[in-house]
């Protein structure tokens, strides 16, 4: 089945410099001739990892470099919004780096596509140097797949939890994590006091956590045809719920990211939806933290994932070390140091009985969530406007006391428009 890939931002698409660290990908085609004999080969390769998991990456590529004489990588670590203004004029034009996460957003590989800077995984399956796609995250290696070419592999994939605060949970004479949705609220409700809320939720500049809340419900933000079905019944309810427990302050309006973790590492907040990158520093704060599955709803188990795509340019040089730099990153002694090093879950899944992964108490709970969790909008067409010009304003409109019934009316009309849906 075809899987396709839509542009998910818009990109500064500049006239091409001769960019620094690009020696090993200027101007070659992909079926350019490796290396010489005895030639040791320089690959370069861009990432936006500039947060507290840096050092895990950094680990990952220094390991590789030492296991592997005859093939040396060099990370360049720069700003995401630097590499989406630089990388796709440099990987159109032959010239950037051997390798790069073009972006945190997976939709974003279509627009690489477009100018063909993409270069097809072709070395899979279990062997040395393979790339072992059976065994990585399926959502992941789904949404890096069109017609049947492989573009990408997950250069990490991260999955949301529920976070809880320990001692307000035994001040409000609760024993457990909520299990299910209608304990989820129901405990929202019940921790909310005393300059506490039961419930820390952003709506902008992070990560996703209201598709969660809507899928708990059974609900959801477009269908198979990438229409929208946020003026269904289901969605108006499952919304009408969320944004009222937001209107009668149980959980703050209007937070970023990052003002929704300040809210929970200062303990003013009982519960969160995040991902593993925020445990070192909730634990550092002081936080008694506890960490739990999301609550079961109306389908099961469901929580959202992210992944990171890493790509070769099609232009490379040395397409097959190149490769053989992927297969290692994404295999088992590679993910198991970067698990470990990192508390994100490992790309893989045959990792789960490993001991040390299973007694690292983050790294388990986050990988246990993996079979259970959806990418957000993948190959939605203008997904990263769905996103920026939909479905925030409309949590941002309900949360503040907007009529849902007319805002879900308003924002799927704008969204069907971006998507080209002709329902």
């Amino acid at each position: 089945m075809r899987t396709r890939f839509v542009a998910a931002a818009a990109v500064t698409a500049a006239t091409a410099l001769a960019l620094g660290g690009c020696a090993g990908a200027a101007g070659q085609p992909s079926g350019a001739t490796g290396p010489s004999a005895g030639e040791k080969v320089q690959l370069t390769l861009w990432t936006g990892f500039t947060g507290g998991d840096r050092p895990a990456y950094e680990g990952l590529v220094k390991a590789f470099n030492e296991s592997h004489p005859n093939i040396q990588v060099t990370m360049e670590v720069q700003p995401w919004d630097t590499i989406a203004q630089k990388l796709p004029a440099a990987w159109a034009t032959g010239q950037g780096p051997d390798l790069a996460t073009p972006n945190f957003d997976p939709n974003i590989l279509a627009q690489y596509l477009k100018t063909n800077s993409l270069l097809p995984i072709t070395k899979t399956g279990t062997g040395e140097g393979q790339v072992d796609s059976d065994h990585l995250a399926p959502a992941a290696i789904k949404a890096f797949t069109q017609d049947g070419k492989l573009y990408a592999v997950p250069a990490n994939v991260a999955t949301l939890q529920l976070y809880y605060n320990k001692k307000l949970f035994e001040k409000a004479g609760i024993a457990n994590p909520p299990a299910t949705v209608d304990e989820f609220r129901a405990d929202a409700q019940k921790l909310t006091g005393n300059g506490v809320y039961g419930l820390s939720l952003a709506d902008h500049e992070t990560i996703q956590m209201w598709p969660i809340l809507q899928w708990l419900d059974g609900s959801d933000i477009v269908d198979a045809s990438n229409c929208s079905v946020l003026n269904t019944p289901e969605a108006i309810q499952s919304l009408s719920v969320w944004s009222k427990l937001v209107i009668d302050k149980n959980a703050p309006a209007g937070l970023s990211g990052a003002e929704s973790d300040s809210l929970f590492s200062a303990g003013k907040a009982a519960m969160q939806l995040n991902g593993p990158w925020a445990a070192a520093g909730y634990k550092d704060a002081g936080i008694d933290l506890g960490v739990a599955a999301v609550p079961t709803g109306a389908n099961g188990a469901v929580t959202l994932a992210s992944t990171v795509p890493l790509s070769v340019s099609a232009k490379t040089k040395y397409p097959d070390q190149a490769q053989e730099f992927l297969a290692w990153w994404t295999g088992k002694e590679a993910q198991k140091q970067f698990a470990l090093a990192s508390g994100f879950p490992p790309v893989r899944t045959d990792l789960g009985d490993d001991p040390q992964l299973k007694a690292n108490d983050v790294v388990a709970k986050f990988a246990a969530a993996l079979p259970s969790a959806r990418l957000y909008l993948p190959g939605v067409p203008n997904a990263t406007k769905v996103d920026a010009e939909v479905y925030v304003p409309l949590i941002g409109q309900i949360t503040r006391g907007a009529d849902v019934t007319k805002s879900v009316t308003d924002a799927t009309a704008k969204l069907n428009q971006l998507t080209g849906c002709s329902k």
